[in-house]
């Protein structure tokens, strides 16, 4: 499949802090960026038909429930069926959509797509990827959230999963896998660390060893696997950094009237930067493992985000990820 063929992505419109608004401005701007994109817009009829009225690629799938952020996944999941969430993910799994995108509860969207949608044969955990703005070139950082407890074996998945998605999302050649480590001698860490070393080492090909948290945004691996407690822990320590230094100069160029004009000229600059480094960018992370495309936006995203995120959902379905993932793991 090419881009230039259709590809039907079913869209929760109940998903995110300020929906359904910000989906639909979201989802209207993919539609405009995508001539190929076909969506099955799920939620409450007065929300999702007045939509599909008036763009001719989009379907209404009108739902009754709705899963909110602090409700427990998994209960949420198998008690609301008819639920924007559910909806969407069993539209993938009877084949009336090939991909979900959702920016609602990340618990209850991982919960979905596992029970619903199903996981590909051979796969042990599904695990959630962030593509991150390293220097000179994006780094995958999984798993970020799905798994706290892991086993070795559960990161070589990881491993073999997120090789797949940076080759054909990412567009990495032989991409280096390395593990999130205390330290780069692969003597250092937790005895699990250790375990899963040697586990990568012997089933990983590309394996490169172990990474230090501070290799991650300097783009020194294309894959780094780690389990899903510190991979979440890493990712919001890099989100709220990134947050803090651009506060840091924005002070530092509000300070004075000189440096009030130096900062006139770096103000596209600066601008472009903080578009480069905003999650915004990629609008979502992956869910690999599952039967389908899935991809989790955050909860507060933006209309810039959820077009991004539709848009990497219909481009990890036209990459068939989910089968060369199978044939990997198989």
């Amino acid at each position: 499949m090419t881009d230039s063929e259709p590809v039907i992505i079913a869209v929760d419109a109940l998903g995110g802090d300020d929906a359904p608004e910000v989906v639909l401005d979201g989802l209207a701007s993919a539609l405009a960026a995508d001539e190929q994109l076909n969506v099955v817009l799920c939620g409450p009829a007065d929300v999702v038909e007045p939509f599909a009225e008036a763009h001719e690629r989009a379907i209404a799938h009108p739902t009754t429930q709705f899963i909110a952020m602090d409700e427990h996944p998994a209960e949420a999941v198998r008690a609301k069926k008819d639920s924007s969430l559910v909806v969407g993910c069993r539209l993938v799994k009877e084949g009336a959509a090939q991909g979900f995108f959702s920016a609602g509860s990340t618990g209850a969207c991982l919960a979905a797509a596992t029970l619903v949608m199903g996981r590909i044969k051979g796969v042990k955990r599904p695990c959630l990827g962030q593509v991150l703005p390293s220097y000179g070139k994006p780094t995958l950082l999984l798993d970020v959230g799905a798994n706290a407890d892991c086993k070795p074996e559960y990161l070589v998945q990881f491993a073999q999963m997120g090789s797949v998605y940076a080759e054909r999302i990412l567009g990495v050649d032989a991409p280096s896998v390395a593990l999130l480590n205390i330290g780069e001698e692969e003597t250092k860490g937790s005895s699990a660390a250790l375990a899963a070393h040697q586990l990568l080492s012997e089933k990983v090909p590309r394996f490169a060893g172990n990474c230090e948290g501070g290799d991650i945004m300097n783009a020194a691996f294309d894959v780094v696997v780690t389990d899903g407690f510190t991979g979440n822990v890493c990712l919001k320590t890099i989100e709220g950094t990134a947050k803090a230094l651009f506060r840091y100069v924005k002070d530092a160029l509000m300070g004075s009237t000189k440096s009030k004009l130096g900062a006139l000229l770096v103000k596209d600059s600066l601008g472009a930067l903080k578009g480069e480094l905003s999650p915004d960018a990629y609008g979502g992370a992956p869910l690999l493992g599952v039967a389908g495309a899935c991809v989790v936006g955050h909860g507060s995203s933006n209309a810039r985000a959820i077009c991004n995120g539709i848009l990497f959902t219909a481009k990890t379905v036209r990459a068939k990820v989910d089968a060369a993932i199978a044939e990997v793991v198989a």
